[in-house]
């Protein structure tokens, strides 16, 4: 995949991706993450929970989806 390919799979500026490579390549992303925090008790089980609620959430479109189906035989 070219680095435009990329660009367009992300929604992002076609240089968006190269200025990113140059940029590793002169090492100034290195420190990129260094100086954040590490996410809190909190923050970890609020990810979870959105998670979980996306999962059920796609369960519930696809039942949904099947009862349609399902229905449809019945009328």
């Amino acid at each position: 995949m070219t680095l435009v390919e990329a660009a367009k799979r992300l929604s992002l500026p076609k240089g968006t991706p190269k200025n990113w490579v140059y940029a590793e390549k002169r090492g100034e992303l290195a420190a990129v993450g260094k100086h954040q925090k590490p996410l809190t008790d909190l923050e970890l089980e609020l990810s979870r929970v959105k998670h979980e609620l996306a999962e059920v959430k796609m369960e519930r479109n696809f039942i949904r989806k099947c009862a349609m189906y399902f229905a449809k035989d019945l009328r």
